[in-house]
């Protein structure tokens, strides 16, 4: 009885058996002004009903009718990137079908129109390959594979679903990682908006004893090997390596702000893992903390070699509390988890000039034993206002407010200049860019 059940359920009429049953009606309706149709209307019923049978027996003969399987590219999402998905499917009926595939996919994805319509020829096997794109990190749900299968009579059609609930973790952009981590081995950052800096700064970390050629700094010639070869010898350093990088993320509610579907702390997170990538491969000890009106997510600054993935792991589920930042337990934090002085680039934002004033002593404090960089952004919606020419005084009251608010942004770059800070101010989208660019030319001066 329980299998009758499953099976009744699994059958259903196809839209070619209603267009059926209209014109039927429509022969019915005609029989009544020409009598002599009814006999054949009537026949054409018995056939159709019939040929239901028919479709009906045909499609449920097998069990299994249809082999369904989903696969993906990479066992994690990247968040913001294409990802490649696949459905897989195998026809085990004697004869040609049509089957229309629909994957039950994660809410987050909002795809409501997903199916795919194929034929399969007897016993094709196919792969079906589609593309999503995550907007937020954290746990992707996917449901069941359902399959709509037709005969070659079209007129019963039969539901068949495979339960394959599967979760995939979005992470941060993690697909990017590979292209800056290919761009750093080979130096060829500066197709990615790398700027080349000039070398200004003189690192003390002796690499070799090379000779002379016209350009090297006439200071570091070793005049020891130069009496012993009888040619000008010189000491070549190179970057000073294991220093500590620490990226520290503001997670309050002010980082909620969204610009191009994504969160300021999406891209916080996002330039975050590249920069930690960035400075493993150049031998640094990336680290990571996150902060609002408490300490969250950490991360001690390491060269192992799992250092990465723990970078991953505390940034895939990373959201904002809507609370105030408190930067004086931020101040407490690293003053007691981060002894060696390090570069300690902040992700934070600030509106208004009085408030980087509230929270500039902790950050001046920072600054005392560490290298700070504070990265703040740019409102890109602010300055295509700016752009407009207005046209009515409603306009104009609204580029005055926006003008205001543009200097007071530029005022805070400033004021951190005035107390030594460095600062980047970069628009949302050339985030990972800038810091990037931040970062190799305080390794290139020797800062740290």
């Amino acid at each position: 009885m329980k299998n009758f059940k499953y099976i009744f359920k699994q059958i259903r009429f196809s839209k070619l058996f209603y267009w059926v049953v209209f014109a039927l009606i429509l022969v019915f309706i005609l029989s009544f002004i020409f009598p002599v149709v009814y006999e054949f209307a009537f026949s054409l019923l018995i056939l159709l009903v019939f040929l239901c049978v028919i479709d009906g027996f045909i499609l449920l003969k097998n069990k299994a009718p249809v082999s369904l399987s989903r696969h993906a590219k990479h066992v994690r999402l990247s968040n913001g990137d294409v990802n490649e998905l696949s459905l897989d499917a195998q026809n085990y009926y004697s004869f040609k079908i049509k089957i229309t595939l629909i994957d039950e996919l994660p809410l987050q994805f909002q795809m409501r129109d997903f199916k795919i319509e194929v034929f399969l020829e007897p016993g094709e096997h196919r792969k079906f390959s589609y593309q999503v794109r995550p907007l937020e990190r954290g746990e992707y749900h996917f449901g069941k594979i359902n399959a709509f299968v037709l005969s070659p009579l079209r007129l019963i059609e039969r539901h068949y679903k495979v339960e394959d609930p599967y979760m995939m973790q979005c992470y941060p952009s993690f697909l990017k990682l590979r292209q800056y981590e290919l761009m750093a081995i080979s130096n060829r950052l500066s197709e990615l908006g790398m700027k080349k800096v000039r070398r200004i700064g003189h690192s003390t970390e002796f690499e070799q004893i090379k000779e002379y050629v016209i350009g090297d700094d006439i200071r570091t010639i070793n005049w020891k090997a130069t009496a012993r070869r009888n040619q000008l010898m010189i000491n070549h350093f190179r970057d000073e390596r294991a220093q500590q990088v620490y990226c520290l993320v503001d997670m309050g509610r002010i980082m909620k702000m969204p610009f191009d579907q994504f969160t300021l702390l999406d891209y916080s997170i996002n330039a975050s893992l590249v920069l930690g990538h960035v400075a493993w491969i150049k031998q640094d000890k990336p680290g990571l903390i996150g902060f609002s009106d408490k300490i969250g997510v950490t991360v001690n600054a390491d060269r192992k070699g799992n250092q990465l993935l723990r970078l991953q792991e505390a940034l895939y589920n990373a959201t904002t509390n809507f609370a105030e930042s408190n930067y004086e337990v931020l101040l407490s934090h690293v003053r007691t988890k981060i002894t060696q002085r390090s570069l300690l680039l902040l992700f934070t934002n600030f509106e208004t000039i009085n408030g980087l004033r509230r929270q500039l002593k902790y950050i001046r404090k920072m600054a005392t034993q560490h290298l700070v960089v504070v990265i703040f952004f740019e409102n890109t919606e602010l300055k295509e206002l700016l752009q407009q020419k207005p046209q009515n005084t409603f306009q104009i009251y609204e580029q005055t407010i926006a003008q205001k608010f543009d200097y007071e942004k530029r005022q805070i770059t400033r004021e951190l200049q005035q107390y030594g800070i460095i600062s980047v101010y970069t628009s949302p989208q050339q985030l990972t860019v800038n810091t990037l660019n931040k970062y190799l030319e305080i390794k290139t001066r020797g800062l740290i």
